[in-house]
Order: structure tokens, then sequence, then C-alpha cells
């Protein structure tokens, strides 16, 4: 972790308008720290959203993986006959 992206609560408390920019021009994650230690991370909002959505897409890589394991899955074939059936359905 670079030593510019760790800083004091104290820090963002006196200054959290630069630590705020800061992480917007950097999308790099700040560690606050309390008494030496790190207490917590803040991370710009979009880097933030990127992350979140990753590890949707694990969890549900996770999730396939599994149900493919115990036997839940259906051939892609079959998937496709599926669904185009629903659209015609609806379609009327």
């Amino acid at each position: 972790m670079n030593p510019e992206s760790v800083h004091p609560l104290s820090a963002l408390k006196e200054d959290s308008a630069k630590i705020v920019a800061r992480l917007k021009t950097s999308r790099g994650p700040i560690v606050l720290t309390q008494n030496g230690r790190a207490a917590a991370v803040l991370q710009d909002v979009e880097s933030f959203r990127q992350q979140r959505d990753a590890l949707l897409l694990l969890k549900l890589l996770a999730q396939g993986t599994a149900e493919i394991r115990e036997g839940r899955s259906i051939p892609h074939a079959e998937a496709s006959r599926r669904i185009l059936r629903g659209i015609r359905r609806r379609r009327g």
C-alpha cells in the first residue's frame, strides 16, 4: 500500500474535502488509522460500484457452478427452446 494512501482518522476530520478529492483522482482506497492501526477504508463511488459488480458476478458464477455440480442444470439448447417458447406465448 502506498504511504500516501494511509492517513490518521484525524486527517479526515481536519481535511475531508482534500481526501475526497484525492479519492476521486487516484481511484485507489485510502486507509484510515486510529491509534496507529488500520480502522477503516475509504473508496470512491465508481470503484465501489465496480467492486460490488465484480463480487456479484463471482457469486453468480459460484452458484452456477454449484448447480451444475448438483445436476440442477439443463443443456444450452433446451434453455434456448424454453426461452423462445416463453417469448412466443407472451406475443400471443
